[in-house]
């Protein structure tokens, strides 16, 4: 099986330690070139063996796109037993709802609405949390936290969906300017108007000067070092206004956004063992550009370095 993976930071790394050295599966990772960090970055392109690090000249919507063109395309098909690991596919989803109950569980008291606030990006996470509130789990309501790159958000606001070219952030993994779940948004509000998935998703967005202030006043009160894509979530819980128990889900390790978190705490930002070993590891990838012919022929190539 080759598994391709479109992803904006962090799923890449996940797949990539995840199936590792496992027999008989090849992994293709698609990242946007210069729009992850440097330690994402190492994850995705220092493992090598069956692990493949395609660095694509474009955004995380195209790198979507190419893995999406590439699961209805006959030929490579016919070539490769194909799959995929990030939030297009439903096997993701399905285990990440369970978070929610777990959650849930452990909130001390039960009398006020629940509410979860998910730092937002391609949507997947939030789509689990609406299974999750279909399995009957008692959710109030979700609140849909995003970057600039608010076409949701928007969508909750007007009405109108208008998806647009990502912009670049330092909440890099929430970067997505075309959400993949988005359909399944709708399916899951049974392709409803906009009134009925307004009542239970709200809207939230924040620029980078926002996130930078997040991070710095969290550590400097609590001593709590936020990831960026953490605070963009903290930023839109402290926006609702309803008497709720509101989980914040948090993301990736601040270490990953060392350079971004250090500047705002003022002190030295731990890595974990596991991260800080992949530093001075050299960087492999494949360069290509965002055309899904460009890939293709890549693909039917025998995959050529």
């Amino acid at each position: 099986m080759t598994i391709l993976v479109a992803t904006s930071g962090d799923t890449g790394g996940a797949v990539a330690a995840g199936f590792y050295q496992t027999p008989g599966i090849e992994v293709i990772i698609l990242y946007p070139s210069g729009k992850v960090s440097d330690l994402q970055e190492k994850q995705l392109t220092t493992l090598g063996k069956n692990i493949t690090a395609l660095e694509i000249n474009g955004n995380f919507d195209d790198c979507q796109a190419i893995v999406k063109q590439a699961f209805l395309d006959e030929d490579l098909n016919e070539q490769y037993n194909l799959s995929s690991a990030n939030s297009i596919n439903i096997a993701r989803l399905i285990p990440q709802s369970f978070y929610y109950f777990e959650a849930y569980k452990q909130l001390q008291d039960h009398s006020l609405p629940t509410v979860f606030c998910v730092p937002s990006g391609n949507f997947g996470n939030l789509t689990a949390g609406l299974l999750a509130k279909k399995m009957s789990l008692p959710i109030h309501q979700f609140i849909a936290a995003t970057n600039i790159n608010k076409v949701v958000p928007d969508y909750l606001a007007t009405g109108a969906y208008e998806p647009k070219a990502s912009s670049p952030t330092i909440s890099n993994a929430m970067d997505v300017g075309k959400p993949s779940n988005f359909a399944r948004m709708l399916d899951l509000h049974e392709g409803s108007t906009w009134n009925r998935m307004q009542k239970s998703i709200a809207g939230s967005y924040c620029n980078d000067k926002t996130t930078r202030k997040i991070i710095k006043d969290i550590y400097q009160e609590y001593h709590y070092t936020m990831c960026p894509h953490t605070a963009v979530g903290y930023h839109a819980a402290q926006q609702y206004r309803e008497k709720a128990n509101i989980i914040t889900l948090a993301t990736a390790h601040p270490s990953k956004f060392i350079d971004v978190v250090k500047k705002e705490i003022n002190t030295k930002v731990d890595i974990p063992k596991r991260l800080a070993s992949l530093r001075d590891k050299k960087k492999v990838s494949v360069e290509l550009n965002n055309q899904f012919n460009s890939f293709k022929t890549w693909m039917q190539q025998g995959k050529n370095k």
